[in-house]
């Protein structure tokens, strides 16, 4: 079957869904009231995370790349390993995607939600990503840091790949599951490695809308960080691949 570009949107979305289906499941269930994983610790966030990542990957890898992020779409592009005709769509179906992820989350967790209305920014913690010390320019600077090493090293894997789309997909499930992980563990402590702005701003708007009594404000002022830091971190790991390999 040939696959068209709205095939590859959908596979794109579908990834993307279920990869933060379980990638903020992990954040809900180590952090709500009566939830049985709740204080598993951050070790566990981020091994789900590296798992949530293949899951998506095992998805859309075939058929589109399995993107699954913006700023890898965008990186990928800037190499001249993507069609820029590609880019929006592509990011449209990841953010949207993105949003429906969450919104299964607090389908799933809803009891536990309304069981956690003490804890507000763990609430919204679940959903995105906010940091642990506020400064904005040293949180943009982490997350152009972690999203830099994460294009490049799958720019630099997939160079020895033979898959049909550049992408996630094109290294394989497994390489990427410990490559986010490693990231989890290594650089997320500052800001919570968004890495990726589907994973970030859909998410936030089903915090906005979702009908939680007590719930703190959205974080609408950290929101571009998650969104700049990454896209300006794949532009330059592109860069640097096109002036190295």
């Amino acid at each position: 079957m040939e696959l068209t570009l709205w095939n590859k949107c959908v596979f794109e979305f579908l990834g993307t869904m279920i990869m933060i289906l379980l990638g903020d499941g992990v954040c809900a269930a180590v952090t709500l009231e009566k939830s049985k994983a709740k204080g598993a610790g951050w070790v566990v966030i981020t091994l789900a995370w590296g798992f949530a990542v293949m899951c998506g990957v095992f998805i859309a890898g075939p058929y589109s790349g399995a993107h699954l992020n913006p700023a890898v779409t965008l990186g990928f592009a800037l190499a001249g390993k993507f069609a820029w005709s590609a880019v929006l769509p592509y990011a449209a179906a990841q953010m949207v995607g993105g949003f429906f992820g969450a919104l299964l989350v607090y389908c799933f967790y809803r009891n536990h939600y309304e069981a956690s209305t003490d804890n507000p920014e763990g609430i919204l913690t679940t959903f995105c990503t906010m940091p642990a010390i506020p400064n904005k320019f040293t949180n943009v600077f982490c997350e152009v840091i972690a999203t830099f090493v994460l294009l490049l090293i799958i720019l630099a894997l997939s160079t020895r790949g033979n898959a049909p789309e550049v992408g996630l997909g094109s290294v394989g499930g497994f390489p990427v599951t410990a490559l986010i992980m490693s990231l989890g563990m290594s650089l997320g402590g500052t800001t919570g490695y968004a890495i990726n702005p589907a994973r970030d701003f859909g998410p936030r708007c089903v915090h906005a809308l979702i009908p939680l009594k007590g719930k703190r404000d959205n974080g609408w002022s950290y929101s571009w960080v998650p969104i700049l830091g990454p896209l300006t971190g794949a532009a330059i790991a592109a860069c640097v691949f096109l002036l190295v390999y």
